[in-house]
């Protein structure tokens, strides 16, 4: 059975450890993980790996975060992968910082990707949401999720990174409502 895992963010250097990127950094310690490289391929970067009997395809979206749709609809598509079998890594800034939360499908609260996708492919698919918390003054969302990470930020990413490439795994191995029982509010 195949899966379809995809982590959004933004190409290029200005956008490299940005808090928008969290889908990018998490794909990227899960194929380190997996003794996996990426490979540029068509609308974005590409990975496969096995968790047991499970072919997990790692897409980064090279269209930018706008239109992931894109890159997701192409790669289900030519993978012949059904939506089910679907995941979307994603920031959420109405969410506390770190804080891990998957959800089997709904809106796209707002994020631009989320909505990209949801008007090619539907809101039915499931979306695992990283918390980044709403720590910056009126007005300055853009440059926050844009911004980079602070010293005290990137101590606490790498358990929780960990922790959202467990979520992975699980959601491929044991579905979504047993993942969602395991990990949510943890």
């Amino acid at each position: 059975m195949k899966y379809l895992i995809v982590g959004l963010g933004n190409i290029g250097k200005e956008y490299d450890n940005t808090r928008h990127n969290i889908g990018f950094k998490i794909l990227d310690a899960f194929a380190k993980a997996s003794n996996v490289i990426f490979e540029e391929n068509r609308y974005g970067a590409i990975a496969e790996c096995k968790v047991k009997n499970k072919t997990l395809i790692l897409l980064k979206p090279n269209t930018y975060m706008n239109l992931s749709g894109n890159a997701v609809r192409y790669w289900l598509q030519q993978e012949k992968i059904e939506q089910e079998n679907l995941l979307v890594i994603c920031d959420d800034l109405a969410l506390p910082f770190a804080s891990l939360r998957m959800k089997p499908k709904g809106s796209n609260a707002g994020h631009n990707g989320l909505g990209n996708i949801q008007s090619l492919i539907g809101e039915n698919y499931a979306r695992l949401r990283f918390g980044l918390g709403n720590n910056f003054p009126k007005g300055k969302q853009v440059d926050f999720v844009l911004g980079r990470w602070t010293e005290e930020e990137e101590q606490q990413l790498v358990p929780r990174i960990e922790m959202a490439c467990e979520m992975i795994k699980s959601f491929a191995l044991c579905g979504i409502q047993l993942t969602m029982t395991q990990f949510n509010n943890k």
